[in-house]
């Protein structure tokens, strides 16, 4: 008598579409894996060894391909073109974005982009007049000039500051508020006297002019007096 056969549970499609899918989702998403491949891996995380051998026998490999042709429609795995059979992938996570927007933010974004393109405005019309410039500047000085000036405010600035580090580092001392009151003091008092002095000169000379003789010349005469030196 004929051994009887081992009766084997059915399996659905739903069962072998999520032994799949578990098992993609183990995988990295930049490692496609082939049909041959997902097959023979399934074992690992299939739930019931009946599965198993439907998902690995060449006699249903048609049925596995329609499974992840399937799942590849409902966009849950990617497939790639690889060689004679595709391969499969967990498809990349994409979030679902929400297009609407409340109208206080449409507000806010529209007094910024008001404001930017002010700003834009703004620096558009700098940049205008600083072009401006440059080419005045052209037209008037040529680079080598430019380069030359330059240069030149360069040599006279580090001949200031090594006067002025010399006279830091040298015996001069700094003015005391007491002795810079005394020397203003000196000076509007010279000052005075100077005034005074040149009106007295004035005088002299207008006497001196009442008095001269005909035909004495008047610029000669300071001139051997020593007035306009």
């Amino acid at each position: 008598m004929a051994p009887r056969k081992e009766k084997t549970e059915k399996v659905s499609a739903d069962e072998a579409a999520d032994t799949i899918l578990n098992y993609l989702r183990r995988q990295p998403t930049s490692l496609p894996t082939c049909i041959t491949k997902l097959q023979k891996a399934c074992l690992c995380h299939c739930p019931k060894p009946t599965l198993y051998r439907e998902l690995t026998s060449y006699t249903v490999s048609a049925a596995a391909a329609k499974i992840l042709k399937d799942l590849h429609e409902r966009k849950e795995i990617e497939g790639r073109a690889a060689g004679r059979s595709p391969s499969f992938s967990m498809a990349s996570y994409r979030p679902n974005i929400d297009n609407t927007c409340a109208p206080e933010r449409l507000a806010s974004l529209d007094t910024e982009i008001g404001t930017l393109r002010d700003a834009t405005t703004a620096t558009l019309n700098t940049a205008k007049v600083l072009r401006a410039s440059l080419v005045s500047l052209n037209s008037t000085l040529s680079t080598a000039q430019l380069r030359s000036t330059i240069t030149a405010q360069e040599e006279e600035k580090i001949s200031i500051l090594s006067r002025l580090d010399a006279l830091r580092e040298g015996t001069v001392r700094p003015v005391s508020g007491a002795e810079k009151e005394i020397a203003e003091k000196e000076l509007r008092a010279w000052k005075g006297v100077c005034v005074a002095r040149q009106k007295i000169s004035v005088d002299m000379w207008t006497l001196i002019e009442e008095s001269l003789p005909e035909g004495v010349e008047k610029g000669e005469l300071r001139e051997r007096l020593g007035l306009d030196e």
